[in-house]
């Protein structure tokens, strides 16, 4: 077998490792329900996911390695242009619609996250430019956070990270309204009801991730507990203050 390889990156996932063109992740109770939900949504014509390989000698899942620029650090640059933030727009609304049809094996099991607003569909839970690889072609990662969840609940999740929706004054986007409504447009989200209630859950999205830090780090969970003492639900209370004092801005943006 060819040596393995470190791949860095991440608050959440450790033992990951590159061999050959493969990648060699932690199994966990999930992995069968989420290789199921890859494998779907591959064949529906959804090429923006990871190739699912089963489980290696070492019980660790295997994934085709897809080559690329993470698009979070200095990888966010890929994304300034509008025409590119339109694309990850587009390619969420192309899992969403990739996923549809999914339907889960009787036994399937899913990583407990965040509780979403209601159950309409499995969704990533983690659509970020941390988990977006941008090369020949995009494609979303790390998608151990699969579980049910609904559309608005992701693209609100999404919408803090790819405009960003940030309290650090280092990543607020001067024209955060326009790359909101760009971003939106792009997916394609054109029911004026639907624009005001992604508006509206925008705060809560961030409130909730401060709450499941909190809650997990109450039960001394980890990795959560550590990223808690970290200071990450400092940050996503403050980022959910931000976002809250500029309701009234995030919303004449999306319904204008």
């Amino acid at each position: 077998m060819p040596d393995e390889e470190p791949l860095a990156g991440g608050n959440v996932s450790t033992g990951v490792v590159r061999v050959g063109d493969t990648v060699r992740r932690p199994a966990g109770p999930w992995t069968p329900a989420v290789h199921a939900l890859l494998t779907h949504v591959r064949a529906a014509g959804f090429d923006g996911a990871p190739e699912p390989l089963g489980i290696d000698d070492k019980g660790r899942e295997v994934l085709r390695f897809i080559p690329g620029t993470v698009a979070w650090g200095a990888g966010f640059r890929l994304l300034q242009p509008a025409s590119e933030l339109a694309r990850a727009g587009r390619l969420i609304r192309d899992f969403h619609d990739a996923v549809a049809g999914f339907v889960p094996p009787a036994d399937a099991r899913w990583q407990v996250s965040v509780p979403p607003d209601r159950a309409e569909i499995i969704a990533h839970h983690d659509l970020a430019p941390w988990n977006l690889v941008i090369g020949t072609r995009w494609a979303f990662i790390d998608w151990d956070m699969a579980a049910p969840g609904s559309r608005l609940w992701d693209l609100a999740w999404a919408s803090l990270g790819f405009i960003p929706l940030s309290a650090d004054p280092q990543l607020q986007a001067p024209d955060a309204a326009g790359r909101l409504r760009a971003f939106v447009d792009a997916y394609g989200l054109d029911d004026g009801r639907e624009r005001q209630r992604l508006a509206a859950m925008l705060g809560p999205r961030a409130r909730s991730m401060y709450q499941f830090l909190a809650d997990r780090a109450a039960q001394h969970v980890e990795p959560w507990a550590t990223l808690w003492h970290q200071g990450h639900g400092e940050a996503w209370r403050n980022h959910a203050d931000y976002i809250d004092a500029q309701a009234a801005r995030w919303q004449a943006a999306l319904l204008a």
